[in-house]
């Protein structure tokens, strides 16, 4: 499909049907890298940026997302889309609040408390770390995270093998922290 803001979308020189007044502003791109991040912008889509980026400068996942973010705000800029655009960075936030989720999780976040760097496809790619913690950590550390302090939204992950009940303490509590940090 292209883009004719005259026109709206359109695939093939045909316009799409129905016609959806707004869809423009509700579409996202998922980009990989910061360079994707800019073209999403030069696109006019919303930016959504995962728990990975399929390039690594050496820097923590959540600066890499920020030097994106800025980069596909810039873009956006300089584009001149006549509308504000979303910016959503996904975490995967463990909150460790009872006995059960200490035993599921608790060494779980020694191990993934970091980045992680690996190759795919011959490339270095960076996946972000899985927030595992006490509520008052995860405030601290979600807090000092600069691509989440750079995006208008926050996309939450939780494992979900354990259940509902397990999914809505840990979601009660992930409430509670997001609360706590604005």
């Amino acid at each position: 499909a292209t883009a004719a803001p005259q026109r709206g979308i359109i695939a093939g020189g045909v316009a799409i049907t129905p016609q959806s007044p707004g869809l423009r502003e509700r579409i996202w791109w998922g980009a990989g890298t910061r360079a994707t991040g800019q073209w999403a912008a030069e696109q006019g889509m919303n930016l959504m940026s995962s728990t990975l980026l399929s390039e690594d400068t050496g820097v923590p996942l959540d600066v890499l997302q920020a030097e994106q973010i800025q980069l596909f705000r810039d873009g956006w800029a300089a584009a001149g889309h006549a509308w504000e655009p979303r910016v959503s960075v996904s975490r995967s936030i463990i909150p460790i609040i009872d006995d059960e989720s200490e035993m599921y999780f608790g060494i779980r976040s020694q191990i993934e408390g970091k980045d992680q760097v690996g190759q795919v496809g011959g490339e270095k790619w960076r996946f972000g770390r899985s927030y595992i913690g006490s509520p008052e950590r995860l405030i601290e550390e979600l807090g000092a995270d600069t691509a989440i302090a750079a995006a208008d939204t926050l996309l939450v992950t939780i494992p979900s093998q354990l259940g509902v009940d397990f999914n809505l303490r840990s979601l009660a509590a992930i409430k509670e922290i997001g609360e706590a940090l604005g």
